[in-house]
């Protein structure tokens, strides 16, 4: 293999998140971007190997992050470099390549908690509902959004599911979706009957007639021309949804993905359910919605407690 040490250590890395940890190709592609940012500044500053890392080169990749000529990164930019970098270093130690870890006081800016945007039930229903008829298109759609706010599925995670991945459970008890996530992690997630008979109307009449103009594929939900649904075109689908629904809000994939975990803590569901449904490997991730909704339970008790405001 050609190139420095450097040039060796981070490629070794890259296969290692690849193979070993399984992280998605966009993911890898975003870490491949942030190590080539550090691997030059490493370059002008004169180190081409592992070992020659200091933790005066791990501050100065933090200044140059915040002080570029083209303008300072967002917070949350930098704080996504640095953990590549961490993340870096820590496999440089495990893998006997370095002797310290030199971006272990590395620390990343603090970031503002973002509260996930959901819309309301009402306004899902209004979108739900804006996608309606018995041509193959609507039918499709209509299957496609159900399935979306059924599931809290990742855009990602719908659009590479295959026929297959619609399952009947084995007691009976209804219909489940397997759902392939982050990390190659698979889960299973109930299918409701809106969903499920959205599903069945466009498996029986709409995607044959898809699938005869393109070349055999599993995929579940297909394009004019037989060919899987791409992410785009099932964004420009939710987008078009929203628009024709009327309820004046920007509407994306995630929003659905918000929407059903933010309608299932209020419905009573517990966290931990909601967490795996969602597929996140953290309670805390799931725990963000839970923050939602009390800011609700906090405006409504304000408008209707006689005694909540002067």
């Amino acid at each position: 293999m050609s190139g420095t040490a450097l040039e060796r250590a981070i490629s070794n890395y890259l296969r290692h998140v690849t193979i070993e940890r399984g992280l998605a190709a966009n993911t890898v592609a975003a870490y491949r971007r942030d190590l080539t940012a550090y691997q030059q500044l490493l370059d002008q500053r004169g180190v081409t190997a592992p070992e020659g890392i200091s933790e005066a080169d791990v501050a100065a990749f933090q200044t140059e992050l915040r002080t570029r000529p083209e303008g300072a990164m967002t917070a949350s930019s930098v704080a996504r470099m640095l953990s590549t970098v961490r993340g870096f270093h820590r496999f440089l130690v495990d893998e006997r390549m370095a002797g310290a870890d030199v971006a272990v006081d590395a620390k990343p800016p603090k970031l503002a908690q973002r509260l996930p945007k959901a819309i309301t039930v009402e306004q899902m229903g209004r979108i739900l509902d804006a996608v309606a008829g018995d041509d193959l298109l609507a039918l499709r759609d209509k299957a496609l959004l159900e399935l979306h706010y059924a599931t809290g599925a990742r855009d990602s995670e719908v659009v590479a599911l295959n026929v297959d991945d619609v399952l009947g459970t084995k007691d009976g008890a209804g219909d489940v979706v397997r759902l392939l996530g982050k990390g190659s992690k698979q889960r299973l997630v109930p299918v409701g009957s809106f969903a499920r008979a959205a599903l069945d109307a466009y498996l029986v009449r709409a995607r044959p007639a898809f699938s005869v103009r393109g070349t055999a594929t599993p995929a579940l939900f297909l394009g004019i021309r037989g060919q899987r649904l791409s992410r785009q075109n099932a964004w420009l689908i939710i987008k078009a949804a929203a628009e024709r629904s009327g309820i004046g809000v920007d509407v994306s994939p995630h929003t659905f993905r918000h929407s059903f975990a933010t309608h299932l803590l209020e419905g009573g569901a517990d966290v931990r359910v909601v967490q795996e449904l969602l597929g996140h490997s953290s309670v805390a991730t799931t725990q963000i919605y839970t923050l939602v909704t009390a800011d609700t339970l906090r405006d409504m008790y304000t408008q209707a407690h006689p005694r909540a405001r002067r």
